[in-house]
């Protein structure tokens, strides 16, 4: 692949898209507000394993139906296998096809949602949402402290991208909730 050309999901020779994921989410934070939202668009572009199962198995069963009413009714078949596949896919936690384009490079669904939600922490979009740590009312919190409660330095500091990124995917892959961090 030369410097100019991109992968099937856009990866080439960017330095955020090299190394493991929190690096690649670290350098993104790094880059700046633009870096995330292309990033966040192209996930949104992104085909799962998932995805391309379903696309696989839908072109299965309209071709093989198209060519049973054309040419033949040995067609069927692979309308059925289709199901078959369709089948496995909905009842199994693994299916063929799922594992196939997963060996061919294509990330899981919630590989790709984990990541998107990594980028959205990092970006900010959670600061609103209330959380166990927020502090409403400096007066309360003197109060607290005072009272041998939580103390809290006033000048926060900028959190570091690698730091960041790793306490937004472990948030992710937990389902916990953050701390507010200011990026």
């Amino acid at each position: 692949m030369t410097s100019n050309q991109t992968g099937r999901n856009g990866s080439g020779t960017n330095p955020c898209r090299e190394g493991t994921l929190e690096q690649r989410i670290a350098c993104l934070a790094d880059a700046g507000p633009e870096a995330i939202e292309q990033r966040l668009a192209e996930l949104d572009r992104e085909w799962t394993a998932g995805r391309a199962t379903k696309a696989v198995i839908g072109v299965m069963l309209v071709v093989g139906l198209g060519l049973t009413a054309l040419l033949d009714p040995w067609w069927l078949v692979l309308p059925a296998i289709g199901g078959v596949f369709l089948l496995q896919y909905l009842f199994m936690p693994s299916s063929w096809l799922a594992r196939a384009f997963r060996e061919m490079g294509f990330r899981s669904g919630w590989e790709v949602d984990q990541e998107k939600m990594a980028l959205k922490v990092i970006r900010g979009d959670f600061r609103h949402l209330p959380t166990l740590f927020d502090i409403e009312s400096r007066e309360d919190i003197s109060r607290l402290e005072g009272e041998g409660g939580i103390a809290v330095d006033p000048d926060e500091t900028k959190v570091a991208p690698l730091d960041a990124a790793k306490s937004a995917l472990d948030a992710a892959k937990s389902g916990t909730r953050l701390p507010v961090m200011k990026v």
